[in-house]
């Protein structure tokens, strides 16, 4: 409504105003975070299907598909970009609780009932068919399944070790948050992000090199990155600061890399590289977040919120935990019944065949999941960890005249 006296246009100037100004970086759903995990998740899945122990990037190939599946390797750091993502949301949402009476309460109940139904569920379909044993199942029940080695026993389905860091992280990390002050936070988190690769390179130059990419000592780096970034974007830290170091530290990594590809950065089988490359591809990660955050709070915000990527990125959990399961289903279906479909070496196209369906396969379970599994515990966690005052607010808005908040607040999830 146009106010009394306004010169005509007046509206639409404070209208035009108001869209160009950035919103802040920091908001209660956060959806280019949805596009992100959606590149988390797809970087993984094709990993998985073309170049990991449970594909076939080991097979020859020349031209095009020699450099499509050198291309998939990369997706094996969607994990890290999931870690990164999980320090700095699950940060961000202990401090803004950190002064609540229900603290413990309300992060425990919320993260159990997003995390551990579909977790559970998986691990029952993983016995019934017969996919691992039943010590790694039970190792994996009490979230030690990337320490299977220390009880003999293989690690016998590898998207549960990131589960596993995770749930470490969420067992000790509220306790941190609670107890240390912001400044002591942020040194204790630096100093995590600095002694870990520090352990990585002592482990390799002694020979102990078993379970540097996935002993949680080894790899809590990337939560802590991520923990840095959120005190860091709760300061007074402006947007230029912001844009400055996203710039910085996208072409710093890649730099990086460059000049210790001789020394032997980019293998993880020497050194240098067991120490510092997942720490830089952790700190790659931090600095497409802030650009993400610059782009989904300001005018291009179009660039970073694809519908497609945050599908993928809302069932991306669920796509997660099950992909594998469905890979090892094709293989012994076609084994036994249809050998001529096994993929095999100048055959591209029986692997992608396998790719198109294993992936559409998952892709399907995984909506499924999400949508008639996951949200029936995910509108119970809204009902039991909310503050009495949450529940009179959501009575307020839903009686009110305008349209309810579309979505949920911006949380983590296990990759």
């Amino acid at each position: 409504m146009v106010w009394l006296g306004a010169p005509l246009g007046a509206e639409d100037e404070r209208v035009k105003s108001e869209a160009l100004t950035p919103e802040p970086l920091i908001r209660r759903f956060m959806p280019e975070l949805d596009t992100l995990r959606g590149i988390a998740v797809l970087g993984v899945l094709f990993y998985h299907g073309f170049q990991s122990a449970y594909g076939y990037g080991r097979l020859r190939y020349t031209g095009a598909a020699s450099d499509f599946l050198f291309a998939t390797q990369f997706g094996v750091f969607g994990v890290n970009l999931f870690f990164v993502l999980s320090g700095f949301l699950i940060t961000g949402i202990l401090l803004d609780s950190k002064s609540s009476p229900d603290y413990y309460r309300r992060f425990y109940t919320r993260r159990a009932l997003r995390i551990l139904p579909a977790y559970y569920l998986l691990l029952i379909l993983l016995g019934l068919l017969g996919q691992t044993s039943k010590a790694f199942l039970g190792l994996s029940f009490i979230y030690l399944s990337n320490v299977t080695d220390f009880f003999g026993v293989s690690m016998d389905y590898g998207p549960l070790w990131t589960l596993a860091v995770e749930e470490h992280y969420y067992i000790l990390w509220p306790t941190v948050v609670r107890k240390l002050r912001v400044r002591h936070l942020a040194i204790f988190s630096l100093a995590i992000c600095t002694l870990i690769p520090i352990a990585r390179a002592i482990s390799f130059h002694y020979g102990y090199t078993t379970g540097l990419d996935w002993y949680t000592w080894f790899v809590a780096d990337g939560l802590a990155e991520g923990s840095l970034l959120a005190l860091l974007l709760r300061t007074s830290i402006s947007r230029k600061q912001v844009a400055a170091g996203s710039a910085s530290l996208l072409a710093l990594v890649p730099a990086v890399l460059i000049a210790g590809a001789p020394l032997g950065i980019l293998t993880r089988q020497k050194l240098l590289g067991a120490a510092l490359q997942l720490t830089l591809v952790n700190t790659f990660f931090v600095g497409l977040l802030l650009l993400f955050f610059l782009l989904g709070t300001g005018s291009r915000k179009r660039f970073v919120n694809s519908s497609i990527l945050q599908f993928f990125g809302y069932i991306s959990y669920a796509l997660y935990l099950v992909h594998i399961m469905v890979f090892r289903i094709y293989d012994k279906i076609t084994r036994i019944f249809w050998p001529l479909l096994q993929p095999s070496e100048g055959h591209l196209g029986l692997i992608v065949l396998r790719f198109v369906v294993v992936g559409g396969t998952a892709v399907g379970l995984s909506y499924i999941s999400r949508r008639y599994y996951e949200e029936w515990f995910l509108r119970r966690k809204d009902r039991l960890a909310s503050r009495p005052e949450e529940e009179t607010m959501k009575v307020a808005v839903a009686a009110s005249p305008g349209p309810a908040p579309a979505r949920e607040p911006s949380e983590s999830f296990q990759p």
